[in-house]
């Protein structure tokens, strides 16, 4: 079955090989089988990067190549590692290509482990007018705009930083279609609370200890993203604990924090975090986005898995409280179910996890 021409939802893997297969996903070097996941596929780093005065878009009629040349600084080879320092912007051309049909989007968005760094990482395209979202019909290069935020990172070419994912038409559950697959399936552990999406909360009273959440330390080391368990926890965060179910949290710090509720992905659905409310209070819940079939799927070895959020404190101190409703989780149909789910087979490195840094750092 040709993408063209296909069930509406988001593609799963083998729909991921025929785009390949047909030029429909292009890449120098080709696509490698590890970078298809169960609802998407990982983009690669090319072997440089320009360092630009300012995060920018392409926009309507103007290529990404067009603005390097108004806002690049200078050229960073990235052939035998090179540090992106925290606080700067950056642009690297990715390995991957698209020729989207008629009737095919995509959208991209920073992995987890990205996120879990604080390495704001979003894909621009040309003629872009937004961030991370790809139109249909879209022939030409992506590129991924870089600022890490908290850390410095060591990156070479082929890391993989963010991911894209693909879907025909639109499949987005209605709150009443996301309340019947909740009580068939029990989406959500406790309560579910739906409005435009599946809320979820923060733990702030743990079943045991008082450790709630870490916060990343204003001073430290570089990151080497191909280090995996290597860096010791207490050289980059600080603990957060409390006895009282609530934290103050700093203007500008960000922080490592755990949902409340453990979360269910169905293997036909696919899921994606987005912010809850701006009105809720003076931060917000950086994202790193998508949620495959299977994550915290019983069978796929993922009961219990909870969603780890990534929060930042904007102008004022704001008091965060358990149980605080922070985001919310978007269910859509899966165009059909994907040949492995998430934690099955596969390298997932968050399948039935609780409170957890990203994969770079020992267990504490």
């Amino acid at each position: 079955m040709s993408v063209e021409t296909g069930e509406t939802g988001v593609l799963a893997d083998d729909a991921l090989r025929g785009m390949i297969a047909t030029g429909r996903i292009a890449a120098e070097p080709a696509v490698e089988e590890i970078q298809i996941q169960p609802a998407s596929l990982d983009l690669r780093l090319g072997p440089v990067a320009y360092r630009v005065r300012a995060s920018f878009l392409a926009g309507k009629g103007r290529t990404v190549a067009e603005r390097l040349a108004e806002f690049e600084m200078h050229r960073v080879d990235l052939s035998q590692g090179a540090v992106l320092e925290k606080g700067c912007v950056y642009v690297v051309p990715l390995a991957e290509r698209l020729a989207l049909p008629k009737g095919l989007t995509a959208v991209a968005n920073a992995k987890s482990s990205t996120g879990r760094l604080d390495l704001l990482t979003r894909t621009i395209t040309d003629g872009g007018e937004e961030f991370d979202r790809i139109p249909e019909g879209y022939h030409g290069p992506l590129y991924a705009e870089i600022c890490p935020r908290s850390f410095s990172v060591l990156v070479r070419p082929g890391m993989r930083l963010n991911q894209i994912r693909f879907r025909r038409g639109q499949a987005l559950l209605t709150d009443g279609e996301l309340r019947d697959l909740h009580a068939a399936e029990s989406l959500v552990s406790g309560t579910a609370v739906i409005s435009e999406g599946l809320g979820f909360s923060v733990d702030l009273k743990p079943a045991s200890d008082n450790l709630v959440g870490y916060r990343a330390k204003p001073h430290t080391g570089v990151v080497d993203l191909d280090l995996i368990g290597h860096y010791a926890p207490h050289d980059f965060w600080e603990e957060v604990r409390t006895t009282e179910g609530r934290i103050i949290l700093d203007p500008g710090a960000f922080y490592i924090l755990v949902s409340r509720e453990a979360v269910t992905i169905p293997p036909d659905y696919a899921a994606e975090m987005a912010p809850y409310l701006a009105m809720v209070g003076e931060f917000r819940v950086h994202y790193a986005g998508f949620f495959d079939p299977g994550f915290g799927w019983a069978e796929a070895g993922g009961a219990g898995s909870r969603g780890v959020l990534e929060v930042r404190c904007h102008e004022a101190p704001f008091v965060l409280e358990h149980g605080q409703v922070v985001g919310r989780l978007v269910y859509e149909r899966m165009a059909a179910r994907p040949a492995r789910l998430y934690g099955t087979g596969i390298a997932s490195n968050y399948q039935g996890q609780g409170l957890k840094l990203s994969k770079h750092f020992r267990a504490a």
